[in-house]
């Protein structure tokens, strides 16, 4: 088996990263790799600390592991890959994922674009660009939808930790991007111009 195509897609929360990454992956006939399944385990801590903790911080992934599992995905091998629980900020015990290799593997994350040792292992970094008031007004939509918060609870969040850590650490982390897209145009369009430039480097 070849060398897996690994893309890495990066950008704010809400801004359309992982719409893309999932499309990108379906075209290539690839696999999305999700960095949100990689938050470290807060089991050791009792609820009311966890709730505080700041996860929109780099620091709030466990790197290591992260890394280590996609290299092994990349070379062909199958990984167990663990799986995290917002509602309790912790990683399901005994639950974990079997990962096949894949052709093309997609790294989708707020912080995809920020690890060097990530950053290393990608074929093409495309950074997902949208307007701070677009990224809120989906991500209030998302976690009311998806993680039982409240209106209250997704307005303070975001702007005691998602707003600024945003602007500390994910929005400079276009800078290490090959591409650029706009998360507020058409999906098609951004996935065109992803397909372009993997055409125009030769990628597959």
């Amino acid at each position: 088996m070849k060398p897996a195509l690994i893309l890495g897609v990066g950008g704010c929360s809400g801004s359309g990263k992982t719409t893309l990454a999932r499309e990108l992956a379906r075209e290539l006939k690839g696999v999305p790799f999700l960095l949100d399944h990689y938050y470290r385990d807060l089991s050791h801590l009792s609820y009311e600390e966890r709730c505080v903790q700041n996860f929109d911080h780099p620091d709030a992934i466990e790197t290591c592991l992260l890394i280590e599992q996609l290299e092994q995905l990349a070379a062909s091998h199958t990984i167990a890959q663990p799986r995290y629980d917002f509602a309790t900020h912790t990683r399901r015990a005994g639950v974990e994922e079997r990962m096949e290799p894949a052709a093309c593997i997609v790294v989708d994350g707020i912080f995809a674009l920020y690890y060097p040792g990530l950053r290393r292992l990608y074929d093409l970094s495309v950074y997902v660009d949208a307007p701070d008031a677009v990224c809120y007004e989906r991500r209030l939509a998302r976690d009311i939808r998806e993680r039982g918060r409240t209106p209250e609870s997704v307005a303070g969040h975001y702007a005691a930790t998602v707003r600024p850590m945003a602007e500390r650490y994910v929005r400079p982390s276009s800078q290490y991007a090959d591409l650029i897209v706009q998360g507020t145009e058409s999906l098609d369009w951004s996935v065109e111009r992803v397909m372009a430039e993997i055409g125009e480097r030769g990628l597959v």
